[in-house]
């Protein structure tokens, strides 16, 4: 489904159903929730947000030629098409000369995406201040971002350059900022994907298409060997990284690393809250907070298989269509204003769930199927993370992953992260583990790229909650 530049909001009574006040009691709850959980990753304002100029604008306006792919691209997946210096909008002088945390380069390279077909990926590689002190050359974190949105203005890239980006139309936060900060606290450099189709033009993101996104993370890590500047080489260890959008994201990568991207020495992956089963994960997301994204897999899985399209328009009355146009331009922000709780019994043309649409059209089943992760071994030992309340992301079936991969004899070490009941369908219960476990998790990374043995529990995984 192409996407428009400009999208209207409705501000009059709630179309789902619910009394205006009830909403806004919801969306007031979840903006006081999300405020609390990424706090930490937002610790400053570049002073152009503060004087009331808009740095979004200022950023696409500059860098607008770069994130247009050209006609054609290289042949090898990895190499690059162009590079130019990104400037981090959380950075500090340092004593010795040198900005911390690091220097930051913008990325465009060539990815092929899950019909084989070549295409362009954008992102950037961060080169840290930090010495390495562990053994061999410096390693690289191949980091992927939790769900940033669907509109070209969400790409990870440009919040690194925009931590908080409030635009007319757009509410853009940067929180997997302090992720990447403090794995290159370690001394280990950093490469973050824009996924295909975020941040370039013309292409709608395949919002969890798991081959686009385990691709675009490995050729990531291939990219940054050929940065100008950077140290780390094709002898660099490499870890996996990702919650949530971005631990599909790394838990595919590793599953596809054997055939894919067999020069890339991944040495571990972390994948936090990682949506394996895709119709579960639906399940959880519709009537949430976080509803909107239910139109960003729709979007994503109508752009890699045109054949969807027809069954979508079929499926989808006036305000469901109006709700696919609207979310490929927003980013999390925008969604959760746009649509929070949302159900998508008020999208369907016949008042069905959308869970209950793809269980009787046996093509839509097929496409989720396929994107199933689980079936294969990933490469190397994988830190599974999940919170047991997380309703978002359904901790069942993160936990399922875990086992299946145990199964096929890989190496995981599962962790549940028992936290209270803070709140159903508002996020916190999904968020809170990102944050909370992000210490023990880039801890568990930072051993592999040193290259100390990693142990598994799926021996324990029968009484695992």
């Amino acid at each position: 489904m192409s996407r428009t530049t400009t999208r209207s909001r409705s501000t009059s009574a709630d179309p789902h159903g619910r009394t205006p006040s009830r909403r806004r009691a919801r969306l007031a709850a979840v903006a006081v929730a999300g405020a609390a959980c990424l706090a930490t990753a937002v610790v400053a304002v570049p002073a152009s947000a503060a004087d009331g100029t808009a740095p979004a604008a200022q950023a696409s306006a500059a860098a607008a030629d770069f994130y247009t792919p050209p006609a054609q691209l290289p042949a090898g997946n990895g190499t690059l098409v162009r590079t130019e210096p990104l400037k981090l909008g959380l950075s500090l002088p340092g004593l010795d000369g040198k900005t911390l945390p690091g220097t930051a380069t913008r990325l465009m390279y060539k990815s092929t995406d899950a019909a084989g077909a070549p295409v362009a990926v954008t992102g950037a590689y961060i080169e840290p201040s930090a010495s390495w002190k562990g053994p061999g050359p410096r390693p690289l974190v191949a980091l992927a971002s939790g769900t940033m949105g669907q509109g070209d203005q969400c790409a990870p890239s440009k919040a690194l350059e925009n931590p908080l980006s409030l635009g007319a139309d757009s509410v853009s936060v940067g929180y997997e900022n302090l992720a990447v900060y403090r794995i290159l606290a370690t001394g280990a450099a950093v490469v973050v994907t824009d996924y295909v189709g975020l941040g370039t033009p013309g292409r709608t993101h395949t919002y969890v298409n798991r081959v686009d996104e385990g691709h675009a993370l490995l050729d990531a890590a291939r990219a940054a060997r050929t940065v100008p500047g950077a140290s780390v080489t094709a002898a660099s260890r490499v870890a996996l990284y990702g919650y949530s959008q971005g631990g599909g994201a790394s838990a595919s990568a590793a599953e596809l690393q054997s055939a894919y991207a067999p020069d890339v020495p991944v040495v571990g992956t972390y994948a936090g809250a990682p949506p394996a089963d895709l119709v579960a994960t639906m399940k959880g997301i519709d009537g949430s907070a976080l509803a909107g994204a239910l139109a960003w897999s729709i979007n994503g899985f109508a752009e890699s298989d045109p054949e969807l399209k027809p069954i979508v328009e079929a499926q989808t009355n006036a305000a469901g269509k109006k709700a696919l146009a609207d979310a490929s331009t927003m980013c999390v922000g925008d969604a959760i204003f746009g649509f929070g709780f949302a159900k998508s019994t008020k999208w369907t043309a016949d008042g069905r769930s959308l869970a209950e649409v793809i269980a009787s059209e046996p093509r839509l089943q097929a496409v989720l199927d396929k994107q199933r992760i689980g079936n294969l071994k990933p490469t190397g030992p994988v830190r599974l993370a999940t919170g047991i309340q997380d309703d978002i992301v359904p901790h069942g079936q993160a936990r399922q992953l875990a086992v299946d991969w145990c199964r096929k004899g890989g190496k995981v070490s599962y962790e549940a992260v028992s936290l209270p009941n803070l709140g159903d369908k508002l996020l916190t219960n999904h968020l809170v583990p990102l944050i909370t476990d992000q210490g023990a998790a880039i801890s568990w990374i930072t051993d592999r790229l040193e290259g100390k043995p990693a142990l598994s529990n799926c021996w324990s995984m029968p009484v695992q909650p």
